[in-house]
């Protein structure tokens, strides 16, 4: 299957969804569900009836270069799209499906014009009115999702780009949260700090006085 083709199968979920009548197709996706550290993040995004973008495909298929020049294109040929977050606090207090899903809402409600139909990867759906349907594998399967999937890793990646800076001795810059063997020496060296989710194994096991051991 060449370039053209991939691409045209990635829209046929879309051109489906047009063809009965629907007109504002947002797909939606996050990024940073399992991370020890940081907020998740979700994005929304609607794509014009017509369009090709070359190098679309599932975020985690794509390097952190191609991701970034990818998610411009995006930003550029998309009719609207919209970032929303849950904070570690938050996943926290609601757990991170619950939190992802409320990062998801934000995003929709911040989208500059309000969707028909949204799409979104998993197998969850969200509470709200809006015609919906949850694709396991969404984020391969259409290309809304797949700019969505795009825009919300980006983001994120960023925002740990920025903690970094605030929190420099845990090198999230590197691992951007996630439990890595650097990642999980450093906590062992310095504690959790505020950004690391407190609900989640081992910083859980930390605060109650059972320090995480590699191997």
């Amino acid at each position: 299957m060449d370039e053209i083709e991939r691409i045209g199968k990635l829209l046929e979920i879309e051109k489906g969804l047009f063809a009965e009548g629907y007109s504002r197709i947002a797909g939606i996706d996050e990024a940073g569900r399992g991370p020890l550290a940081g907020p998740v993040i979700a994005a929304a995004c609607i794509l014009p009836r017509e369009f090709e973008l070359p190098g679309l495909n599932d975020s985690k298929k794509l390097s952190e270069k191609k991701r970034r020049n990818l998610a411009e294109e995006i930003k550029k040929q998309a009719v609207a799209f919209a970032l929303g977050s849950a904070t570690s606090g938050e996943i926290d207090l609601l757990n991170i499906l619950r939190a992802t899903k409320l990062a998801m809402i934000r995003a929709l409600e911040n989208l500059k014009m309000n969707p028909d139909y949204v799409i979104i990867d998993g197998r969850d759906m969200l509470n709200m009115d809006t015609a919906q349907k949850a694709i396991i594998g969404g984020d391969g399967l259409s290309a809304s999702i797949a700019a969505a999937s795009i825009l919300a890793k980006v983001t994120r990646d960023e925002l740990m780009d920025e903690m970094h800076q605030i929190y420099p001795e845990y090198h999230f810059d590197q691992h951007k949260g996630y439990g890595t063997k650097l990642h999980m020496e450093v906590i062992n060296r310095f504690g959790p700090c505020p950004i690391h989710r407190q609900s989640f194994s081992p910083i859980k096991e930390m605060i109650a006085g059972t320090q995480y051991k590699l191997g």
